[in-house]
């Protein structure tokens, strides 16, 4: 047979690289980068070669599965959505619509299919607990957006290829190819940024791949950075500026001005530990080059002034003039938006605090709840608890604090529904697992990440290959649960006829809708023949400035000042004085990972083992640690056992576990994964810290304690007690 050549863009990482993948029959023989691809140039990462081993994974389950006490049993289609359905309908029923929760993780928004018929499903579903992988992620860049520019998508990105000072706090791009800037070929573009003269300053509290590049890496303590942020805000508003071509569009700028005076260099400088001399220096810099870019990201987000963090990144573009021009922080100009879509594709502007969780009152953002209180609303008894879950594409044992504690609640729910391809550490929790096909089998146009792009592209690609006709894509699964659902309340002829339309519309058509209605939001006009007819893909350019017609507040200005980040700055400064705990834990990530869902490809996982814990060498001799022995971990939720990687890499009194291991757990069929379990940092991450603005969990700064381990290593945390409802 003669092998075909097939052109997409990879699906597991925001960079969204172009790959070009070489079939022989069903076989893929080939992967690499597709150098005529406008965006990623033949850039290609390593976790590309993972799409072969989706693909072909002999864990990856192909038919539902029905749990059977200990044991699992392949059933068929229909059999599986029906009592899918009657289940979810019958715990509605005798509690409420708000007893089923559901939970979407993070492949979702890789997925075309899945991420735009999710809000139709969830609207047939009908509760109000929500919950997503967003708040362990970004969410206060979503809020801080929503209460700045008007909508929760109107998210700035660093113009890399432009700028000539990239500042960047708590991001390491070069292990992500960025986030939240989509931007492959990370190090191509950093290089070119040194080429052309500019610099790169990385502010962290870890020696990073991306520090390493830097011209620049200051250590900050974990949690202080909107500490640093004000301080730079406020040498910035001191110094002399060039007109910006937003300010008349401008609000609450005397405020902000007010807000930042008692957060002089010298003031934050013992908290931080960035000495002021420094943050001046830094704060001319902004000021004084004509295209330079502050970017926050997962260090900025997952603490406790995450809302605060995202606010003064923007606001200090703002103020140094970098904000929506050439090499500042810019909005993408996507060809197909998701707003332009009608309901209920379209999502929707943002919201805050217009309901709160039952059991510890987390306010509501964007219209879901806070993952970190999940575990208690299936835990703690009384009217309004959850009795069943959905989850799509998620791990959230794995992805979310205090994930032990999750793990136990999972146990006690009377009805348990995942759309998943593994039996995973969640899933293996569900009384039905419904798998999808392999990213090989389904098309792909991209959604959600040219909203984060560094450049404006728009590509489509065919599935390479049928995955039959038993089988049922994530969208597909997701209409017929929705159309049961409906149709055991009683759903009449115009219900019927509603999940009939979706069916025949299907994501392809919706995706040419949305390009079509662009031609009134944007300047394209394209159809999704066109885009298909391109098989690399169409360069619509690079960014450009776009705020004010993009702006949505309700008087068409951007809010400086938000009333309740405002409000919110007391307890900000409250942390000028608060001791600092001995030794703090953040997580970290790998080129080679992408959260938990990677673990199960040998050709990722092979290698030495990257699920070590990074001490520095002054607070391992205080503790009489050698580097290679196991030593444990403790936190105020739990312990985990992991060998010591002693290195400078690390500020003392801080130390590192990656994200996204931890694959030991009994029923978890992963079985490569589970040759190199590692450890969970999420069985130490504590659910009751979070950002009380947004709900996001705060993962980095959780205070720990570190020993040598015993010689007979404790039961893992998960195990530990009876399963709650058994």
């Amino acid at each position: 047979m003669t092998p075909r050549v097939h052109l997409r863009p990879c699906t597991l990482c925001e960079a969204m690289c172009g790959v070009r993948i070489e079939t022989d029959g069903q076989r893929v023989t080939s992967i690499r980068g597709d150098a005529d691809d406008p965006f990623s140039r033949g850039y290609l990462c390593p976790k590309a070669t993972a799409l072969k081993a989706l693909h072909e994974d002999p864990d990856r389950l192909r038919t539902p599965m029905r749990r059977e006490g200990t044991s699992w049993r392949a059933i068929g289609w229909d059999e599986a959505l029906d009592e899918a359905a009657r289940r979810l309908h019958a715990v509605q029923t005798a509690h409420g619509k708000d007893a089923v929760a559901a939970y979407l993780g993070n492949p979702t928004t890789h997925n075309t299919g899945a991420i735009l018929f999710a809000p139709v499903f969830l609207r047939a579903l009908g509760t109000k607990n929500r919950f997503s992988a967003t708040s362990a992620d970004q969410l206060p860049h979503m809020l801080v957006a929503h209460w700045m520019f008007g909508h929760q998508l109107l998210l700035p990105v660093p113009d890399v290829d432009r700028t000539d000072l990239f500042l960047v706090l708590g991001a390491n791009p070069l292990a992500s190819n960025g986030s939240l800037m989509s931007a492959p070929g990370i190090r191509r573009r950093l290089d070119a940024l040194k080429a052309r003269g500019g610099a790169l300053v990385v502010v962290d509290p870890r020696r990073t791949e991306t520090a390493e590049r830097a011209d620049e890496h200051h250590f900050i303590h974990p949690g202080t950075d909107a500490l640093f942020l004000f301080a730079l805000l406020n040498e910035a508003l001191r110094l002399p500026r060039r007109p910006h071509h937003l300010e008349g569009t401008l609000t609450g700028l005397d405020e902000l001005r007010r807000l930042a005076a008692p957060f002089t260099p010298e003031a934050v400088a013992p908290a931080t530990g960035i000495a002021a001399e420094v943050t001046r220096r830094l704060a001319a810099r902004l000021v004084s080059t004509p295209r330079a870019v502050v970017y926050g990201r997962m260090g900025t987000s997952v603490q406790p002034f995450g809302a605060q963090c995202a606010w003064l990144i923007t606001a200090l573009n703002v103020v140094t003039g970098h904000l929506d021009v050439p090499g500042g922080a810019m909005f993408p100009m996507p060809a197909f938006d998701p707003r332009w879509l009608p309901r209920p594709f379209a999502p929707g502007p943002g919201s805050h605090g217009r309901r709160a969780t039952r059991v510890r009152g987390l306010p509501e953002v964007g219209g879901e709840f806070p993952v970190a209180a999940l575990a208690e609303e299936l835990l703690t008894d009384g009217p309004g608890r959850v009795r069943g879950l959905v989850t799509l594409a998620g791990n959230p044992v794995l992805s979310t604090p205090n994930g032990a504690q999750l793990d136990r609640a999972l146990a006690g729910l009377e009805v348990m529904v995942s759309i998943d391809p593994y039996l995973n550490e969640t899933s293996r929790h569900a009384h039905l697992v419904l798998p999808p096909p392999s990213p090989l089998e389904r098309p792909h146009f991209d959604v959600v990440f040219p909203m984060l792009a560094v450049r404006d592209v728009v590509r489509d690609a065919d599935a390479l290959f049928d995955p039959g006709p038993a089988a049922r894509h994530d969208w597909q699964l997701l209409v017929g649960l929705g159309r049961r659902l409906e149709a055991l309340r009683g759903a009449g002829l115009v219900g019927r006829a509603k999940w009939a339309a979706l069916e025949r519309l299907g994501p392809r058509g919706l995706v040419d809708v949305g390009l079509r209605l662009g031609r009134r939001g944007g300047p394209f006009g394209l159809t999704l023949a066109k885009v298909a007819a391109a098989p690399h893909g169409l360069d619509l350019g690079p960014l450009t400035p776009a705020l004010p017609e993009k702006l949505r507040t309700a008087d068409r200005r951007l809010h400086l000042s938000p009333p309740k980040l405002v409000a919110d700055v007391p307890r900000l400064a409250a942390l000028l004085e608060a001791p600092r705990p001995p030794l703090v834990l953040i997580n970290r990530r790998h080129l080679r990972d992408n959260n938990s869902w990677l673990h199960n490809a040998d050709v990722l996982v092979k290698g030495p083992n990257r699920c070590t814990l990074l001490m520095h060498p002054d607070d391992a001799r205080a503790r009489g640690l050698e580097a290679g022995q196991p030593v444990r971990v403790t936190s105020r939720v739990g312990a985990v056992v992991a060998p010591l990687e002693v290195t400078a890499a690390v500020m003392p009194g801080v130390v590192s576990l990656p994200h996204g291991y931890g694959h030991g757990r009994e029923g978890v069929r992963l079985s490569v994964a589970a040759q190199r379990a590692g450890v969970s940092v999420n069985d130490l991450s504590d659910e009751l810290r979070v950002d009380p603005l947004s709900g996001n969990a705060a993962f980095s700064g959780v205070p720990v304690e570190v020993e040598a381990a015993p010689e007979v290593a404790p039961q893992p945390v998960s195990d530990v007690g009876p399963a709650p409802g058994r």
